[in-house]
């Protein structure tokens, strides 16, 4: 049930994610048709592609995980049988866990302090707030972990049935 719940919310933070960056696109295209054609940039597109690159990124991270989109170097584990190469999977997922749960727990001062004080980038005509790229960096990453959780447990289960787990998209 978790499981399905954090593949809803991934899947919805993906699709939230790519529309913004469709949303960078015309942007970045105001901006540089203004550069070329007025000599008059679109103010702020600095900030505001810097702020929705971070947002983008830490969005998709869970669904990454769960779809097994993470960079998977199978050198050495693939020569492995079910059981180390299960083993290995379950190691690195508590280190991806662990590290994704470490900046979102590092990014909760972050964001209590950019709430508290009104903390934006950007100056003159236009003042990106900056709490909302700290959120997402807090929630994608919490998601990040929870995923990453989730898949060792799924490694776990195939070294008891002394399986390989199939992940990633060529599998």
């Amino acid at each position: 049930m978790i499981a399905t719940a954090l593949e809803w919310i991934a899947k919805a933070l993906l699709v939230l994610a790519s529309l913004l960056a469709f949303f960078l696109c015309f942007v970045v295209v105001i901006d540089v048709v203004g550069r070329v054609s007025f000599n008059s940039p679109l103010k702020g597109t600095p900030e505001i592609v810097s702020s929705s690159i971070v947002i983008i990124c830490y969005l998709q991270a869970s669904y990454a995980i769960i779809s097994g989109g993470m960079l998977e170097v199978d050198a050495f584990t693939g020569r492995l049988s079910p059981k180390p190469r299960a083993m290995f999977g379950v190691f690195s997922c508590l280190l991806g866990a662990a590290l994704f749960g470490l900046i979102g727990w590092g990014s909760i001062d972050g964001l209590s302090h950019a709430i508290q004080s009104g903390e934006f980038e950007g100056e003159g005509a236009l003042r990106v707030p900056m709490w909302p790229v700290r959120l997402a960096v807090l929630v994608g990453s919490a998601l990040a972990a929870l995923a990453y959780l989730l898949l060792a447990a799924r490694h776990v289960g195939s070294a008891r049935r002394g399986a390989v787990l199939a992940t990633g998209a060529s599998h």
